[in-house]
């Protein structure tokens, strides 16, 4: 086994035995052969939608924390090699033993291409494509078992970044066509008497699903991780069962979910190993799968689920919760169309000096110590400037803020990791309306990543030409120090110190 396509890869090199994020190394070996297998098939195969969507699928059933289900991931694999025929057999093991900075750029595309995937999934629930990114899959797939020369895997890497702003673009068209624009909302962290489910990972599909079957059920409906957002789009948030927002990030769920007695719904990534205090009550669909664990399938019937909810009553008493800094109302509800609407606004506060800065502060959170550094940062930012979030990072300071500069709320949350377009829609809007480039603009990147969807994220903001990149809280093992040199050198990526440091250098005080 080895892999370090995570954050909190062991020893900040890899896992070698077991993987931090709980995968065994037979799960391990089964991924790098579905990975081996995809590279096959673009090479060899015509394009096709079917293929195309296993593609998609199989890099997405591959990052970190989707998948641990051995039976589910060896008929994924099975399927794929009935999918096509080549003589030619690559084997992504030969990957990390490559010259150091090949490795690295090709390890940079291959997680990159998962972090889109993940998008370009969730689009497809809806079926919303686009034949760019389609495309690209092949392209680029076919390059990490092709190409050697570092300045055409450097173009590579650029270029991931820009196919997968098409990409974040595709679902939030898919999203915010079928649901609609987000609107700004207060989500409370309490949580009623009587029973409930949980619903954990990014798929707003199966929520509204979920929400539509449960309809006078007497069963409520919470969300939780990255799907908190969702309480800002409307088609969603008409349903008034959906109460508000149970826990916090992603990497705590095994201490929330303790003998909860409610059913949780596992829709995308983020699912720890599930432990016996609430096995009995978990539920998974679509990609996610998990040993011995209730598996809904592409039917899309929920009735287990809520007869599951019926059966185990919920609490018997008002529950009092609050975020990790004691706070108990949550807003969202900050995406790009209510953002553009603050635009003049905003423009007319930063040319008469009473807002000074905006920091977009996001990511993913996560166990690894040192994360605290973002809780931190945003407490000591200055009034007079403006705090944009996005992703499960914000867990760490969603529940702090709730004043104002002048008639604007201070922090607004944008979204889930992939509403990251709504910082660039905003920023791109910024430079128009301020008439410089987005390097120029007095607004500085805070990223916290974790797992591949961060990756993409990270290397659209590195196409759109954004510098002076914060990023932490440790940087990614599978960059060579040669090309950590190059990324520093061309784009001013900087690892973050403390948040003292950082603010004075990023105000330039």
């Amino acid at each position: 086994m080895f892999c370090y396509q995570c954050e909190q890869t062991r020893n900040s090199q890899g896992c070698i035995s077991v993987g931090v994020c709980g995968k065994n190394s037979e799960i391990s070996d089964i991924q790098d052969k579905i990975v081996s297998a995809l590279i096959n098939l673009a090479n060899s195969a015509e394009r096709s939608l079917k293929h195309t969507d296993l593609i998609i699928k199989g890099l997405f059933m591959t990052v970190t924390n989707v998948n641990f289900d051995r039976d589910f991931l060896q008929n994924f694999f099975e399927e794929l090699k009935n999918a096509y025929y080549s003589e030619e057999k690559f084997d992504i093991k030969k990957l990390w033993n490559e010259n150091d900075d090949v490795r690295s750029l090709k390890s940079i595309i291959l997680f990159g291409l998962k972090g889109m995937a993940a998008f370009a999934y969730n689009a497809r629930c809806f079926n919303f494509k686009n034949e760019v990114v389609d495309s690209f899959f092949y392209e680029a797939l076919q390059a990490i078992s092709q190409k050697d020369n570092l300045n055409e895997l450097g173009a590579l890497v650029l270029k991931t970044g820009e196919v997968n702003l098409k990409a974040i673009e595709l679902l939030d068209k898919a999203n915010t066509e079928t649901y609609g624009h987000p609107v700004p909302t207060k989500v409370t962290t309490n949580i009623e008497a009587g029973p409930f489910i949980v619903v954990s990972g990014h798929n707003l599909q199966d929520l509204y699903l979920l929400l539509e079957q449960s309809v006078d059920s007497g069963v409520n409906v919470y969300t939780h991780g990255e799907m908190l957002p969702c309480h800002a789009y409307p088609k969603i948030k008409k349903f008034e069962h959906l109460k508000g927002n149970f826990g916090t990030a992603w990497q705590n769920q095994q201490k929330e979910f303790e003998n909860i007695p409610a059913p949780i719904l596992f829709t995308t990534n983020c699912m720890m190993p599930v432990l016996d205090s609430y096995a009995d009550r978990t539920f998974t669909t679509s990609l996610v799968s998990f040993p011995n664990i209730k598996y809904i399938n592409q039917n899309k019937d929920f009735k287990p689920l809520i007869n599951k909810a019926i059966e185990l009553g919920g609490y018997k008493a008002f529950q009092h919760r609050t975020g990790l800094n004691g706070g108990f109302v949550l807003s969202v509800g900050y995406g790009h169309n209510t953002l553009l609407t603050f635009m003049d606004r905003i423009v007319e506060l930063l040319n008469c000096g009473k807002l000074k800065y905006i920091f977009i502060v996001g990511g993913c959170d996560g166990a690894k110590s040192g994360r605290n550094y973002y809780t931190e940062f945003v407490r000591k930012i200055p009034k007079d400037a403006l705090i944009l979030t996005y992703a499960c990072g914000k867990y760490r300071f969603n529940d702090i803020f709730t004043e104002k500069i002048y008639d604007i709320p201070r922090f607004m949350d944008m979204g889930q990791c992939n509403d990251t377009y709504s910082a660039i829609k905003f920023i791109r809007e910024l430079s128009k309306r301020l008439n410089c480039s987005i390097s120029s603009l007095p607004v500085s990147f805070v990223i916290s990543w974790y797992e591949q969807k961060s990756v993409s994220i990270l290397l659209t903001l590195l196409y759109l030409g954004i510098q002076n990149i914060r990023l932490g809280p440790g940087m990614p093992a599978f960059v060579s120090p040669n090309v950590m040199k190059m990324l520093i050198n061309k784009f001013k990526i900087k690892p973050i110190s403390t948040p003292d440091v950082d603010l004075k250098e990023i105000l330039n005080v």
